[in-house]
């Protein structure tokens, strides 16, 4: 997930969490240029950057978009285990052509520094909030992300200090037999307790790929339906996952 406090209410992905967010732009008010986007994806488990972090969960999605410049906010919650965490994540982020740049708080009712889970308990060494800075480009046929927690909950290191924990990913979108489908490979660049319990260095944690077929219910309704295979070589687990995604 100091200026605490101004960067939780404005900052905030993602992605990412594994769920192939489809979002829809809500009316919006005529000349202004601003973009409204909601959507709600179901998921059979919730998986993360090649982590597993919970069963079956509902994630809500709420954005605003002007000129490249949007503010989002996200979440997860279990429909099955009540033990699963809890999530709200606030995301900034700027898009200009293929580039981009954001920042994410993301926000976790336990694992994190403070037991009772408080929402609005930034202390540096007692915080459930996690801090991430990112930065990317999409070349159109793929895309490279670059991911670093700066701040809050994060890892440590070898030596026992803050790790600055990494992701770096690419992403490749691809379309066969009428299926949108995206490639992704994602890797933890140095050591850190962040990702998997523990990476002692480069890693790769995310081998993924996901197919998107939207279900047609009327002549104006439709249904975006998702499957994902996730393998991650560093903890040699692998899973399936079945979505999908409900809009406006």
């Amino acid at each position: 997930m100091k200026t605490r406090i101004i960067i939780s209410v404005f900052v905030s992905a993602i992605v990412f969490p594994m769920s192939a967010q489809v979002t829809t732009p809500l009316p919006s008010q005529e000349g202004s240029g601003v973009d409204l986007s909601l959507s709600g994806d179901i998921v059979s488990s919730y998986i993360w950057r090649g982590q597993d972090l919970g069963s079956a969960a509902v994630q809500p999605m709420l954005g605003v978009e002007y000129k490249g410049l949007s503010l989002s906010a996200w979440g997860s919650y279990g429909l099955v285990n009540t033990a699963d965490t809890k999530e709200f994540d606030l995301t900034l982020a700027y898009t200009i052509g293929g580039f981009n740049i954001g920042m994410t708080d993301y926000w976790f009712d336990r694992g994190g520094l403070d037991p009772e889970g408080r929402y609005f308990k930034y202390d540096t060494h007692g915080t459930n909030h996690v801090f991430e800075a990112n930065i990317g480009y999409d070349f159109g046929v793929a895309s490279v992300q670059w991911f670093t927690n700066f701040a809050g909950n994060d890892g440590i290191n070898k030596d026992g200090k803050r790790a600055y924990s990494s992701y770096a990913e690419v992403v490749v979108p691809f379309k066969l037999s009428a299926i949108d489908w995206t490639a992704t490979v994602g890797a933890v660049p140095f050591a850190t307790s962040f990702y998997n319990g523990w990476t002692s260095g480069f890693a790769v944690t995310n081998v993924s790929l996901t197919a998107t077929k939207d279900i047609k219910v009327t002549d104006t309704f439709s249904i975006p339906v998702f499957g994902q295979v996730v393998g991650n070589p560093c903890s040699q687990k692998a899973y399936l996952v079945f979505g999908f995604t409900l809009q406006p």
